[in-house]
């Protein structure tokens, strides 16, 4: 099996368990990118974070180590003993103090890394886990999607709570916090997005596009929540208890997957089919295309200062400049 074949079908893998107007111009041109291949042919960047102080952190499949970039060096963080290659990382986060967490499938526990190298471990106590997307709250808390358990489920100070979700199509895959600590998740099966309060009471809200498969999600500085449609190629907007959508220019079904506000308040995406990475800005879509055309954006995150970064399953991290995210 070549190694295109493979991820295509690490790709289908993915897929499958978290499922089960005119075309816009792109934009793009190589100088505008900087891109980091895997120092490991073999591993496979998935999910990104970046710590406050702008170290970029991304897990890998199929590697016993996850990636960092600081200061434009990318390095290889062994975990454990460095024998035992993860499997779908796809949940990461990083705290203020600096301390990364991420979802540890095998170990069937969320797993940390402070500044100082040190780690822990936090048994999820099932006998099967299958973990989604991660995000650590204001407040410290970790917040994380298990699908096995059909939880959105909140760490903190070692104590687990889990918020089983009642909808049985649900299919718990990205998780958010707001900054009055209110929980957002996306619940694919089920085509909601359903909202946990503080005092635990969860109300879901049916996505106007119907089988759309929402997946990532984000909360902006107003309180606005974001998210992607994976099989709908429409990036949602809740606000207000209503939600709008705006479709995504594409040549054919994109896959959205990964989602992230910027400090000037545009919403960055990744297209997984159209080699791309979108913005919508004032409600106005824009798209950039990558610079290979076998490029396959997975997960995104935006530094302080606007510096777009993406984790390409095709075996890169990426960066749009930020001079260049910013232009109309």
């Amino acid at each position: 099996m070549n190694r295109e074949t493979a991820l295509q079908n690490k790709l289908a893998v993915a897929i499958l368990v978290f499922l089960g107007a005119a075309l816009a111009s792109c934009s793009g041109p190589k100088s505008d990118f900087v891109e980091h291949a895997m120092l490991e042919k073999t591993e496979i960047p998935t999910a990104l974070a970046i710590a406050p102080d702008g170290t970029v952190w991304f897990t890998m499949d199929l590697s016993p180590a996850m990636g960092r970039i600081r200061d434009g060096k990318q390095e290889r963080i062994l975990l454990g003993n460095g024998k035992r290659n993860n499997v779908e990382p796809l949940g990461l986060g990083v705290d203020a103090g600096g301390t990364v967490w991420y979802t540890d499938t095998l170990d069937q526990a969320i797993s940390s890394i402070t500044p100082a190298g040190e780690t822990k471990k936090f048994s999820l106590q099932t006998p099967i886990t299958r973990l989604g997307r991660l995000t650590v709250a204001p407040d410290g808390a970790v917040w994380f999607s298990e699908g096995t358990a059909y939880s959105i489920t909140r760490l903190k100070d070692g104590k687990i709570t889990r918020h089983v979700i009642e909808n049985i199509r649900g299919g718990p895959y990205g998780v958010a916090v707001d900054a009055q600590g209110t929980a957002w998740a996306t619940l694919q099966g089920a085509n909601q997005i359903l909202r946990i309060g503080i005092d635990g009471k969860m109300k879901p809200f049916e996505v106007p596009t119907r089988s759309s498969s929402p997946t990532d999600i984000t909360v902006d500085a107003g309180g606005a929540v974001w998210f992607v449609e994976f099989r709908g190629s429409k990036v949602g907007r809740l606000a207000d208890g209503s939600i709008t959508e705006f479709e995504v220019p594409s040549k054919s079904w994109a896959g959205l997957s990964g989602i992230a506000v910027a400090p000037d308040g545009a919403v960055w995406f990744g297209a997984l089919r159209d080699h791309a990475i979108g913005r919508v800005r004032d409600g106005q879509v824009k798209m950039f295309a990558l610079p290979r055309e076998d490029a396959r954006p997975y997960t995104v995150a935006v530094d302080a200062r606007g510096n777009v970064w993406y984790a390409d399953i095709s075996g890169y991290v990426g960066m749009l400049k930020a001079e260049v995210a910013k232009k109309p």
